[in-house]
């Protein structure tokens, strides 16, 4: 760790320290001396036991801290990962004091007070860290504490990299230049400065604190060079491995027995984040189905007396694996309408499409009992929307990584359809954004997706 470093990890775990002390004498006084609870039925205990507690409480909390990783400073790390670490050592001091109250049979014990400790030290730790974190990241775009960053690459990762360096100046992380196999070029406002093989020298010269490897993953063979020209320099390295060439890929680490291990691809909906995914699913269809039965009847009824046939259309999709099933809609076409053409896209203006089909398409209304489909088990609300089979062969062909859409349940709306891509617009793009929502996927984006459908995805340009 630089001297800059650790300072700061020391002024953080200094005010850690301090939050842990005030909560602690803090819970004593809510609990005993403020008419908030009931006395305790043995009396109120001195306020020496408090005192005389401290110590130990503070030794706990520094053997928590250091254990759960808390004080190690990283310049990239976000305030979403940081809540999860100042849980985890709240949740380790917790039971560590519990533990030694009990084998020393400590006089002072109170679950009240353990728990108004603990509620109140998480609160003022995440409070006191972000407002440390945000005067850190106000100074370091104002340009103090920033670290001369080199950036082993100058092709299209390399560059995307120092734009996000740039416009995430709180990173203290300010990018001096590229190295590539040829120099002297400007690449995005930002020299060349020298080659693969001057590494090393560039680092030492410039006092460079962080190199990015960032080449193309035609290129990988250069890293080991690399690495080896750094290894007895005082420099953090990290690899930006080249994502966009390995689609669909969300990577993640983890440790085998001493083997480091990197996961390429793993299905962010599994175990109980499926579960969780259709519990929210059958909540949400059953609402839907009982809500907008009246609006179900009004469509039905416009159908049968504007047009002969069915009210509703089943045609064979796939969603999950592959797996064919029977989607529902609202018929919005003639009879017999791929009769002549075969199976085809519908297209804007297209003459197959009855009077009231026209209007339930453009506000995506024959969509809605799709619900019974998610009720079912066969769709989700959220995900790629799905394909007949005579298509998925043909696109399977001819669009990379098609197949991967099938990796999650086909959904109603998704994240490709509320940014548009929809009907006859790019399918390679279509993809694009149904990959990134496998690999990116919590419960929240599913939240944020469902509410940006009653914006953009229930009406669009490109619904026909």
């Amino acid at each position: 760790m630089k001297p800059q470093g650790q300072k700061l990890a020391f002024c953080f775990l200094a005010g850690d320290l301090c939050v842990v002390a005030a909560s602690w004498v803090l819970a004593y006084c809510l609990r005993f001396l403020a008419d908030l609870c009931p006395p305790p039925p043995d009396g109120i205990p001195p306020f020496e036991w408090c005192v005389n507690g401290l110590p130990l409480v503070l030794i706990l909390a520094f053997v928590s801290v250091c254990s759960s990783g808390l004080h190690s400073m990283n310049r990239l790390r976000r305030p979403s990962h940081e809540f999860r670490v100042v849980l985890k050592t709240n949740g380790v001091l917790i039971l560590l004091m519990i533990a030694l109250m009990f084998y020393r049979r400590d006089p002072y014990k109170s679950r009240l007070v353990i728990a108004l400790f603990f509620t109140m030290n998480l609160a003022g730790m995440m409070l006191v860290r972000r407002l440390a974190w945000s005067l850190v990241h106000f100074l370091r775009g104002k340009g103090f504490n920033s670290s001369p960053t080199l950036i082993v690459g100058s092709g299209r990762l390399a560059q995307k990299l120092a734009d996000r360096l740039r416009a995430n100046a709180w990173t203290g992380l300010d990018p001096i230049g590229f190295v590539d196999k040829q120099s002297g070029s400007i690449v995005q406002g930002l020299p060349v400065i020298g080659t693969i093989e001057q590494v090393g020298e560039i680092v030492k010269r410039d006092r460079v604190a962080h190199v990015f490897v960032a080449l193309p993953f035609s290129e990988y063979h250069c890293v080991r060079s690399v690495f080896d020209q750094l290894a007895d320099l005082p420099v953090n390295v990290q690899l930006a491995p080249d994502v966009p060439k390995l689609a669909a890929m969300s990577l993640s680490t983890t440790d085998l027995d001493e083997i480091p291990v990197i996961a390429l691809r793993t299905n962010p909906q599994a175990g109980l984040d499926r579960l969780l995914k259709r519990v929210m699913d059958v909540a949400i269809a059953s609402v839907g189905l009982a809500v907008l039965s009246p609006l179900f009847g009004l469509i039905a009824t416009l159908i049968k007396l504007t047009s002969h046939g069915p009210i509703f259309y089943r045609q064979v999709r796939a969603s999950l694996g592959g797996e064919p099933f029977q989607m529902i809609k609202f018929r919005t076409m003639q009879i017999d309408a791929e009769s002549e053409c075969g199976p085809v896209w519908c297209k804007q203006n297209d003459p197959r499409r009855t009077l009231l089909g026209s209007l339930l398409r453009r506000t995506s209304l024959d969509e809605l009992p799709q619900l019974i489909n998610v009720l079912r088990g066969e769709m989700s609300i959220v995900g790629p929307r799905p394909e007949r089979p005579v298509f998925i062969d043909k696109f399977r062909q001819t669009v990379p990584h098609y197949m991967l859409r099938h990796t999650v349940k086909a959904g109603i709306t998704g994240w490709a359809q509320v940014h548009g891509w929809r009907g006859n617009t790019s399918l390679r793009k279509r993809v694009q954004y149904d990959l990134h929502y496998i690999t990116h996927w919590t419960p929240w984006l599913d939240l944020r997706i469902m509410f940006l459908t009653l914006f953009r995805g229930m009406t669009d340009r490109n619904a026909y």
